[in-house]
């Protein structure tokens, strides 16, 4: 064998040790359940669904929650763990404990996938494809969801309590914040933009309705203050979109420019900053916001993902294997 055979002998048995040894990390995929578990995604349609037309709010509490997920950890479910011998839930986060819903939701889906493949769709799978199914059946866009996350084994109520965005967050702060996490300040207007549905408490936007400042419209602070009370009323519920809190439009940008986005970090997002083209540009043209915002949510979605040999599957969404 002359030399340059064996050099390249040499060279292909070298490779063959490299990449044998080198762990790769799976990718995720729109068909990843097509032959493991190939009516997931309806079944989990399906449950959707049924929550959302029980209760038209469930679609904006299911995106909060896929949303409050992600930007802890990273999409691996971590916030569906209950309390445990050796972990503390990112429910009792004071951004989540009294506020954050739909875990029931999840459960029920999950329950029904594992009746159908036990063991083979991830918690933080569903979470990710429901969040997409209850934008389209409150009338927002629908887009391709990646899968193949896998469950984690822990979760972080210190992060929880630092990591998700303040209802009284600067803009600066706000488009930090989305920057840590690989997302632009575009995607981070258009995912407030999920704020067209849903309701806020009383005790988040009462200091914003009784302040008279010149960022809040008055008749729309009056209006707020009679379901807001100044010393009571703490959960009293208000809609984010006063003009239609059930439907996913483009009225939540109208009213950031008319002063009347109900917290404060709503306006800040048109307050003579960086973003105030942005939001007059989704007020002015509806098609554009949501197809950022299905880009922003893909986006958001694979924030950190746990795949191949990281994390679980875990059966039962709030308890480790």
């Amino acid at each position: 064998m002359d030399s340059r055979r064996i050099s390249a002998t040499i060279f292909f048995l070298l490779f063959l040790s490299i990449t044998n040894n080198t762990p790769c990390k799976a990718q995720l995929s729109s068909n990843f359940y097509n032959a493991t578990c190939p009516n997931a995604l309806g079944t989990i349609r399906t449950t959707i669904r049924t929550a959302i037309s029980r209760e038209r709010r469930m679609a904006a509490s299911l995106l909060r929650l896929h949303f409050h997920d992600c930007f802890v950890q990273g999409c691996d479910a971590s916030i569906l763990l209950e309390d445990g011998p050796s972990l503390v839930s990112e429910k009792n986060a004071l951004p989540n404990k009294g506020s954050v819903r739909g875990y029931e939701v999840i459960d029920a889906a999950k329950s029904e996938v594992e009746k159908l493949c036990p063991g083979v769709v991830s918690c933080a799978d569903i979470l990710t494809v429901a969040a997409r199914d209850a934008s389209e059946m409150v009338g927002g866009p629908s887009w391709s969801v990646k899968l193949g996350r896998k469950d984690s084994t822990t979760a972080s109520l210190a992060l929880a309590e630092t990591s998700l965005p303040s209802f009284k967050a600067s803009l600066d702060s706000l488009i930090s914040t989305f920057k840590d996490n690989g997302l632009s300040a575009r995607d981070m207007v258009a995912l407030s933009g999920a704020h067209t549905i849903g309701q806020a408490q009383c005790f988040l936007f009462r200091d914003r309705i009784y302040a008279n400042g010149s960022d809040i419209d008055a008749g729309f602070a009056s209006t707020r203050r009679r379901k807001c009370p100044i010393n009571d009323g703490n959960g009293n519920l208000a809609p984010l979109d006063l003009v239609t809190p059930n439907s996913f439009d483009y009225n939540y940008f109208k009213n950031l420019i008319q002063k009347k986005g109900l917290l404060e970090s709503d306006q800040v997002l048109y307050s003579g900053g960086s973003t105030d083209s942005i939001v007059s540009e989704y007020s002015n043209n509806p098609s554009k916001f949501k197809s950022d915002f299905a880009e922003a949510m893909v986006k958001m979605s694979e924030i950190r993902p746990l795949t191949g040999e990281e994390g679980v599957i875990r059966r039962i969404c709030g308890a480790l294997p």
